[in-house]
């Protein structure tokens, strides 16, 4: 990454230096209407400034700098001089659709709405801003472009902001931000916004990528001066017209493999990269044939991205060789069509275009996968839309073919399920066996590159199986099975669902009959977004939704609804504790609260306790009954003073508790480069529920990582805790709030 972007805190040259790109761009625009949007977004953004102390007008015109170079058309230049005015100032959709038409307003209120919301849960959050920026590609892929731009310019000056804010957003940037820059096919973006978050996330691994890379550099300048003068050398002598390019790999793309496949920066084969671009296809497979000539192939290496191309429309032919030195090196070879959809993706169709000649915003082929994954959400609750959707289109793929020789492309990992509904809903509902490379399959047979799939359908098939919603990889493999289901069983998924629902409410001390009161229904119905409840029961049923987050929710909107009374907590529980001895029948949130049944239970955020451990009741004022453990700070510091003893009551566990419980844990470590890459390998091995992960330097050559995490008991705490203790360099793992004794 680059060092910190210089501000200039000249707006008129700034727009100056815009005009001049716009320019040298060859880009046909109307500079006039260019120019009115500037003076109007400085004139609504006057007296803002950003964290740098710059005028705010200042980030609108490098959001636009960014789509310019881009090279995308007059009314995505000019929304971008004006997508923040909705949301920052008191203009209106309709002021700006006076000025600069629908088009521009259209665009400029679609990248507000992907900012307005607030969210109950980080799941939540996070769904609908993927749900939004969906919506907002399959509407206009204009909004996205301009969102990227703005969120890659505020990384390139994240140095002004906290160090928490940093953190969160550089790790939103790098969950959704750089998958979709990816996913749209605009890597060169996609890598800025993947190095500028891990130079955030981890400072200590990228600066030493970066100081090893400094080392080498003069040795890796001069090799690769060499090829690059060998390669188009050659290409000459052969009559074939070619352009060369050398690159280093980017930091971030070092990193994950050092980090996730363990490896020193040697062993990384594309640390040295080529570029060679030529006029067309054949001439394509022609430079690759002299490359094989000129240098050593490295088995297995080789891929074909020309006749199978990724689906956000990348194409290249892949191989990696090893030079004279001894020195293995990538070369990828390509038209230069093919390089500008690599370099640009989808902004490619406007690039050194104008008018009709570049993409028509509504063209469903190219973004049929926006809306198949819009599909698929609709059957899926938060938590799962967003681990699917990263892995529909995030991850890494295979291709494999029908028959008949069509190229299908799954997710990693996919098996015959997956393929059998790849080509059809039709053809997976009634498969009933598939054969692999001409053998006999089983269902959960993993797929690999080149495989040839057949699959056989029977017309008197029972239809999918439940098991298949395990097997399958992709989330639009397991939509369509649920919607089967959904459509076929309903009346069966009734009665499945309720009989799963009524054995969650029982857990949680709950029954059907009091949450189907005439006052509670209809707040449960609103809260869960269905109808009736047997549109519940049946969504709970065929796998739309599931018991535990039902009633969660319930007991969730259940604890909000509770008023205090005028008598305070401590008057209730001493009448009540009169009235009666022993303890109560039923647990609140897992814990027994001593003389009171149904009593507002909450957490201590100090010291998190968890089933399993020694715990103690505090009573607050108007907030029911705080929970913390005993050997928390906080309740040993009063316990000594002996204040507020006359509110400190015994509370205990349930002998049966099914809720995950928030937790966290402190790490002390030596200070190395990929230490909170391994916590985070770690905990996901270990399927640990983790909710945020965040680290750094604390002086002494060592660091400290805070880890808040779910669990459902102190068993699976410490089991986490021993495996975190392994890691290398390791000092101490603690839990919060622990006292010392």
């Amino acid at each position: 990454m680059e060092t910190p972007i210089c501000i200039n805190w000249d707006a008129d040259k700034l727009f100056s230096e815009l005009v001049k790109h716009i320019l040298a761009g060859n880009i046909a625009m109307d500079l006039g209407r260019v120019r009115a949007a500037y003076e109007f977004a400085a004139e609504r953004h006057e007296g803002q400034k950003r964290k740098d102390g710059s005028a705010y007008v200042t980030h609108c015109i490098a959001t636009a700098d960014i789509i310019v170079e881009q090279g995308l058309e007059e009314d995505s230049v000019v929304a971008a001089l004006l997508h923040d005015v909705l949301e920052d100032t008191e203009a209106t959709y309709d002021d700006i659709k006076k000025l600069f038409g629908s088009s521009v307003a259209d665009i400029v209120d679609g990248v507000t709405k992907l900012t307005r919301v607030q969210y109950t849960s980080h799941e939540e959050e996070q769904a609908e801003n993927l749900r939004k920026m969906l919506l907002a590609m399959a509407k206009d892929i204009r909004v996205i472009l301009i969102k990227i731009a703005d969120r890659l310019h505020n990384m390139r000056t994240m140095d002004y902001q906290t160090e928490e804010k940093q953190l969160i957003k550089s790790a939103e940037t790098m969950e959704i931000y750089a998958p979709i820059a990816h996913r749209l096919g605009m890597q060169k973006i996609k890598w800025e916004l993947e190095d500028r978050s891990l130079y955030y996330l981890d400072r200590m691994g990228y600066n030493e990528i970066m100081d090893t890379l400094a080392d080498k550099m003069d040795v890796l300048s001069s090799f690769m001066t060499n090829i690059e003068e060998q390669i188009q050398t050659r290409m000459t002598s052969e009559n074939i017209s070619s352009t060369v390019y050398r690159r280093i790999k980017h930091i971030y793309s070092i990193y994950r493999k050092m980090y996730s496949q363990q490896l020193n920066i040697s062993g990384i084969f594309d640390l040295c990269a080529f570029r060679v671009i030529v006029e067309n296809i054949s001439d394509c497979y022609n430079a690759l044939g002299l490359i094989h000539d000129m240098y050593k192939p490295v088995p297995g290496r080789f891929k074909d991205y020309i006749s199978t191309p990724k689906p956000n429309g990348y194409q290249s032919v892949h191989t990696t060789v090893i030079g004279t030195e001894g020195i293995p090196f990538e070369v990828q070879i390509r038209t230069w069509d093919m390089h500008q959809t690599a370099e640009y993706g989808v902004a490619a169709h406007w690039k050194y275009k104008s008018g009709g000649d570049g993409l028509r915003y509504g063209d469903e082929e190219k973004f049929a996968w926006v809306r198949r994954l819009l599909e698929a959400q609709q059957e899926t609750e938060a938590q799962d839309f967003v681990k699917e959707l990263k892995i529909d289109m995030f991850s890494d793929e295979v291709f494999v073919f029908t028959p008949s020789g069509d190229v299908i492309n799954l997710p990693a990992g996919a098996t015959p399920i997956d393929f059998a509904y790849a080509i059809h809903s039709g053809v997976g509902n009634k498969m009933v066996g598939a054969k692999v490379n001409g053998k006999i399959s089983t269902y959960d047979h993993v797929l690999k590159n080149g495989d040839i799939i057949e699959i056989r359908t029977s017309k008197s098939a029972a239809g999918p199986s439940r098991d298949w919603l395990q097997l399958a990889k992709s989330s639009s493999t397991r939509t369509k099975i649920k919607q089967w289901f959904k459509k076929e069983k309903r009346d069966e998924n009734i009665i499945r669902g309720k009989d799963m629902f009524e054995d969650e409410l029982k857990k949680n001390g709950l029954s059907l009959s009091e949450i189907t009161s005439e006052a509670m229904l209809p707040i449960v119905l609103k809260k869960l977004a269905v109808s009736s409840l047997d549109d519940l029961f049946a969504a709970i049923g065929y796998g739309g939704q599931t018991s535990v987050r039902s009633v969660n929710k319930i007991k969730d909107e259940i604890a909000r609804l509770v008023k205090p009374e005028k008598k305070t907590i401590l008057d209730k529980i001493s009448e009540q504790a009169e009235r009666r001895s022993g303890k109560p029948e039923k647990a609140v949130q897992g814990i027994l609260v001593e003389g009171l049944d149904n009593c507002l239970v909450k957490f201590s955020k100090c010291c998190t306790p968890v089933p399993g451990d020694e715990v103690i009741g505090f009573i607050t004022r108007g907030n029911g009954v705080s929970i913390h453990r005993t050997d928390c700070m906080n309740y040993v510091k009063q316990r000594i003073a002996d204040a507020d003893g006359g509110r400190w009551l015994s509370v205990s566990w349930a002998k049966v508790t099914n809720d995950y419980y928030s937790t966290t844990l402190r790490i002390l470590a030596k200070e190395r480069s990929g230490f909170i890459m391994d916590v985070a390998t770690l905990l996901n091995a270990q399927n640990a529920k983790v909710r945020s992960l965040s680290a750094r330097d604390i002086g002494n050559n060592q660091s400290t990582a805070n880890v808040v995490l779910e669990v459902k008991n102190r068993e699976e705490l410490l089991a986490i805790i021993r495996k975190l203790e392994a890691i290398r360099g390791v000092i101490e793992v603690r839990r919060a709030g622990v006292s010392e004794r």
